[in-house]
């Protein structure tokens, strides 16, 4: 998209880049997106936070889609883009299989939404900015914007109508994060929730005539200014190598916040090895200012300690979802190894961030570095990897055998029904 000189709002052209034909392979990488979001939202559906937003559930698509938005968050197992530090898959996929649901769109279809929906949110959410990110949650704020581009897509409408869909999808941007200050709110689940609903609802109102302010990013009184201090909306339409950002999408191995993720690994690489004394967990500056925890109380903030993810490796080995259980919190031998943890940044970390998520722990004249967390696409997992994460999930949900099976086999438009009959 570069070489442009750009005289229409930002959305037009924006437009015109989702609107190529979606090559094959972006298909793919769109069905693998669509069953780690199932095993993420089948796990979450067991969890409190899911049946208290399942009890929101109506017959509608945009019910649907407000309920089935806010499961895949729960567990903080959900996708991520590390540029644009947001997670695209709990918005998109769900608003995607609501509306299929309600269409009976073909596969094919349902694959290039999503393909779509990702790369709108992600051109966003790169384009923000560090001032953007520190007070607002990007996943909520940008994930409206592509849940109105899958959903726009899979309706078929025209340039004209889907620039007004995605601009009806960023005037309802919302998502601040003091919600990860509260501990028992589950405000970032809503906001995954309500960026679904509010995509799918945009898309339908602009194929019903519905008109948005074409010029939303780029206004005097528009996202960009209200909400992303000293950015460039034309930001959004930047060149990148990858054809389809989809292909940039990291799948998270862990069940914590994505900034610890690089120390659970530097720390796995240490098992063993190190001796005794206390032990240094380095890295970039944003993985301090959302996970130095030394002392969470809850599952959510173990989730978002560092300090507690590493102990937990150390003295238990790869985690689960047990690991961050109020059990694992108060377990006598993680606690202990927990308060032997330091935590500071390093600032060769931090200037290769968000481009690379890094640690190094150490312990004991002994350290293990990992430059990219397990997971991103430098270091990728591999598609059996991705099914693997699924069973263990769906295993962890009650489901059956069968149930998995079938979840892994299921053709694309057949997962949201598939689900809900599993769900319990």
């Amino acid at each position: 998209m570069s070489g442009q000189t750009f005289t229409s709002p930002v959305l037009q052209y924006l437009v015109q880049h989702l609107r190529r034909p979606v090559p094959q392979e972006a298909r793919r990488r769109a069905a693998v997106r669509l069953l780690d979001w199932a095993g993420c939202a089948a796990a979450g559906a067991q969890e409190p936070a899911g049946r208290a937003f399942l009890k929101s559930i109506d017959a509608s698509p945009g019910g649907r889609a407000f309920a089935w938005g806010a499961l895949g968050n729960i567990l903080e197992m959900d996708d991520v883009d590390k540029r644009a530090l947001l997670h695209p898959g709990p918005v998109i996929v769900p608003a995607v299989l609501a509306l299929a649901a309600d269409t009976g769109a073909p596969p094919a279809g349902l694959l290039d939404a999503v393909v779509c929906g990702y790369e709108a949110t992600i051109r966003l959410g790169r384009a923000v900015g560090p001032g953007h990110y520190a007070l607002w949650h990007n996943t909520g704020t940008c994930g409206a914007i592509g849940a109105a581009a899958a959903c726009g897509r899979l309706l078929g409408l025209d340039e004209d109508r889907l620039v007004h869909a995605l601009a009806l999808g960023v005037s309802q941007a919302a998502g601040l994060w003091q919600t990860r200050h509260e501990p028992a709110s589950h405000g970032k689940q809503l906001h995954t929730a309500h960026a679904a609903r509010a995509g799918l609802t945009a898309a339908r109102l602009a194929a019903g005539g519905v008109n948005g302010p074409a010029s939303i990013l780029e206004g005097p009184q528009g996202f960009f200014a209200a909400m992303c201090p000293g950015e460039d909306p034309l930001g959004v339409l930047a060149a990148y190598p990858s054809p389809w950002l989809i292909a940039d999408v990291s799948t998270k191995p862990w069940p914590a916040c994505r900034h610890a993720h690089a120390a659970i690994d530097a720390a796995l690489a240490l098992r063993g090895r190190a001796q005794a004394g206390r032990i240094l967990v380095e890295t970039y500056r944003d993985a301090l200012a959302f996970c130095d925890n030394p002392a969470p109380r809850t599952v959510a903030e173990a989730k978002f300690s560092l300090q507690h993810a590493v102990a937990a490796v150390l003295v238990r080995g790869e985690p689960g979802l047990a690991d961050f259980s109020l059990a694992a919190i108060d377990d006598p031998p993680v606690a202990a190894m927990r308060a032997l943890v330091d935590v500071r940044e390093d600032e060769g970390f931090t200037r290769l961030y968000p481009g690379r998520f890094g640690a190094r722990v150490s312990r004991g004249g002994e350290s293990a570095c990992v430059p990219d967390a397990w997971g991103d696409p430098e270091n990728p997992l591999t598609d059996e990897d991705i099914m693997t994460k699924t069973r263990r999930l769906t295993a962890s949900a009650g489901w059956t055998g069968e149930e998995t099976a079938a979840l892994l086999g299921a053709a694309p438009g057949d997962l949201l029904g598939l689900l809900e009959a599993c769900l319990r």
